[in-house]
């Protein structure tokens, strides 16, 4: 068992040996007494000694005759304005205005397994003879129910805790047992009040091109946030976050880790009062939201991940990436060798013929390049991003014989093919639009704002939906497609939902990636073999959210190497290899100008899914005959890639250089990056140091250029190192491998 109940059933402790969830019911309140390392549990332990009960002036007690004190409570689901001055995590505002709610403990249930959340993805308890199984015993949860008498509304808090892992899954149902309607206006998924402050936040920031720099700083007094309110969970703050101790390094140290299964707008915040208790809470974004519940009625919040390491942040990482692989991913793609494929969007842009893509794709099938991918371009009028969108028909001048007819002709080359569809999105100069203005998100008389000559379709209408699905159906069921490469490239402005009244406008962001997910359902429903890589103008829909159904996510639209080494290296804190879109492109790079080697670009490439996007019919035989080796040789080491334990050695933010690893489960093999980003003349002497090898066996290690070969042990390489002082001028690479001997 990992969920223990103490005999009056007014305590429960979550554990599975590595991590410790303790709550317990006082004056009817569910209030948190600790989280952190496994503690024990032989069922004499009280641990009600953890209450904090103690006076401070101002603090109101719970009740007339109570002795808890509501300010310095550790809720674990908070209401605001019954003496607990802190955000809450749940606000419902009643017929007469008030926003008041005292929810009290009802009851528990405890179940294997983990249920699945209507209309939403999380993850499952584990992946058996290739399917989900709901009630397997890798997890078991634990289900809490609160009531407010006075309203009727009932909250259910699920826990989930995985046999194997130290993380907990949250999220909260919410239902109105009352007899008059309520809006809810805060619907939190996950709160964590943790007992002191020091702390240091690490929040994974950017913008289009560079997504995902970690920023690390301490916990203040206050509020520190990183937030969405773009309908998505856009390039700039990632919906995840890591709260560590101040001496936590890649290592050693205890840190949390925040993660949402959720691609909308999203809020993640810590909260420091001056007493130094934090207060950490990740949900849906409550700015402009308001989701009104008749009697009757029910909401589900997005699910919230909890994740704990006293190892070091790359534990904590490699925790993260087994439950993305494990408990997230669809079954038909989870731990599956990727297609090695070929964009030509990099190639061609919008200037193509179909006699253009097969020349193209053949000097890919000859390289052993497995998938060719028709980016933009192939459909409806669209020669430029000016007119098309929506339009998903084959252009016949490009495509003479439809999807259907160039699929089966790249499908002779002994590829399979792929194809590019923006489906949330549509142009005025399009005929999807002029059938159907009123599609588009818009506020009844105010000026429409415009990116790129596209608007956004209204996923939170049905009929929408329901006809991008017909023509992508049209499209799938007739031809041979394997892979579709799903793009989102502008977010919502002027937000307002013409199919819904006024009191139901503030649904609107959650009813459209509601919309989004079901889209995703029912084309797999169809094609369940189907691939397809979640892409928002690059990175900015890169979440746990997207990647429930998508087995990998295209990192950035800045493919030059040198950036993809700080983009990938931060994405990888919660992401792993085997979900980071990662191509080899065209040289002088298209976003920074930068030229690099063939070698660099594919040495940073292969720690991601692998692929290209550049002309090849414009590369010598030398060069083809390069990516032919380099194809070769990822998919001899794929697995190793994609399911090997990652660990970060050298973080590339000086600019100097940067170096990570994946090691098999079993320490028997392990690949090595090591990149020089600029060079430094008169080089001191250079070693790096590895990790996650046995220390006590012996490692034949070689690199790929030829530069190193030795046979050393374990304990040689993690203490003293590989001397690469002779690496490089500026963009310069190395892989190693290593194999037990």
């Amino acid at each position: 068992m990992t969920i223990h109940i103490s005999g009056d059933g007014l305590r429960f402790h979550l554990t599975n040996g590595r991590i410790s969830h303790i709550m317990a019911v006082a004056e009817g309140k569910l209030v948190n007494l600790y989280t952190g390392a496994a503690v024990p549990d032989d069922g004499t332990v009280d641990y009600g000694y953890l209450l904090d009960d103690r006076f401070r002036v101002q603090s109101s007690t719970i009740g007339e005759d109570g002795e808890r004190y509501a300010e310095q409570q550790r809720l674990e689901y908070p209401e605001f304005g019954c003496g607990d001055y802190r955000h809450p995590a749940i606000e419902a505002v009643q017929e007469n205005g008030s926003r008041i709610s005292d929810l009290r403990y009802v009851g528990y249930m405890v179940a294997d397994g983990k249920p699945p959340l209507p209309g939403l993805p999380a993850t499952f308890a584990e992946i058996r003879d290739g399917r989900i199984v709901d009630d397997s015993p890798a997890a078991e949860t634990l289900a809490i129910s609160l009531r407010d008498d006075l309203t009727g509304l009932s909250v259910r808090l699920f826990y989930t805790i995985f046999r194997d892992e130290p993380v907990i899954a949250r999220s909260a149902d919410i239902a109105n047992r009352g007899d008059a309607p309520l809006t809810l206006t805060r619907a939190t998924s996950l709160n964590l009040d943790l007992p002191d402050a020091d702390y240091e936040m690490i929040e994974f920031t950017g913008a289009w091109a560079r997504e995902r720099i970690p920023h690390r700083q301490p916990l203040h007094p206050g509020i520190q946030q990183i937030e969405s309110l773009r309908g998505a969970s856009g390039p700039y703050f990632s919906p995840n976050a890591v709260i560590a101790r101040p001496d936590t390094n890649e290592d050693v140290g205890e840190a949390f880790g925040l993660a949402f299964v959720y691609s909308g707008n999203f809020d993640l915040h810590a909260e420091v009062d001056t007493y130094g208790a934090t207060r950490l809470q990740l949900g849906i974004n409550p700015f402009g939201f308001a989701w009104r519940l008749e009697p009757g009625e029910t909401f589900q919040t997005p699910e919230a991940l909890l994740g704990y390491t006293d190892r070091g942040l790359n534990a904590l990482s490699q925790t993260f990436h087994r439950i993305v692989l494990d408990h997230l991913q669809r079954p038909a793609w989870a731990r599956r060798e990727r297609p090695v494929l070929i964009n030509n969007w990099e190639a061609t842009y919008f200037d193509f013929t179909e006699e253009k893509l097969l020349e193209l794709a053949a000097l890919a099938a000859k390289a052993g390049i497995g998938l060719f991918v028709l980016d933009d371009g192939w459909f409806g009028a669209r020669t430029s991003n000016r007119a098309g969108l929506g339009d998903w028909i084959a252009n016949p001048r490009r495509l003479p014989e439809g999807i259907a007819g160039i699929a089966r002709r790249i499908n002779g080359l002994g590829m399979d093919f792929g194809l590019w569809f923006e489906p949330e999105m549509v142009n005025e100069d399009s005929d999807l639009y002029r059938a159907h203005p009123d599609w588009v998100i818009a506020t009844p008389g105010r000026t429409r704002s415009v990116y790129r000559h596209q608007y956004v379709l209204n996923f939170a209408n049905p009929d929408v939906v329901d006809a991008i699905y017909e023509r992508m159906h049209a499209i799938l069921s007739g031809a041979n497609v394997a892979y579709v490469k799903w793009d989102m490239n502008r977010f919502i402005t002027e937000a307002f939902d013409a199919t819904r009244g006024a009191e139901r406008q503030g649904e609107l962001m959650h009813r459209y990636i509601i919309g989004v997910y079901s889209l995703y359902e029912r084309l797999f429903a169809a094609f369940p073999e189907l691939i397809i890589e979640g892409c928002a103008s690059g990175g900015s829909r890169f979440d746990y959210g997207i990647l429930a159904y998508s087995p990998q996510a295209w990192t950035s639209d800045d493919t030059d190497a040198v950036e993809r080494l700080s983009i990938q290296y931060g994405t990888s804190y919660f992401f792993p290899v085997a979900t980071m879109g990662s191509h080899v492109s065209i040289t002088p790079n298209h976003q920074t100008g930068r030229s690099e080697s063939l070698a660099m670009r594919a040495a940073v490439a292969m720690f991601g899914t692998f692929g290209y996007e550049m002309d090849l019919t414009a590369l010598g035989e030398d060069d083809l005959a390069e990516i032919g080796r380099q194809v070769a040789f990822f998919r001899a080491q794929a697995d190793l890639l994609h399911n090997g334990d990652l660990y970060r050695l050298r973080a590339p933010y000086d600019h100097r250089q940067a170096a990570w690893m994946c090691v098999a489960a079993d320490r028997s093999r392990a690949i090595v990056g090591d990149y020089v980003i600029l060079g430094v003349p008169n080089r001191p002497k250079s070693r790096l140091r590895l990790r996650g090898l046995d220390e006590a066996r012996r490692y034949r290690v070689h690199s790929t250029d030829g530069a190193f070969d030795a046979v050393r042990s374990g304990g040689e390489l993690m203490r003293v190192g590989i001397d690469d002082t002779d690496l490089g001028p500026d963009s310069a690479a190395r892989v190693y491998l290593l194999d037990v001997c």
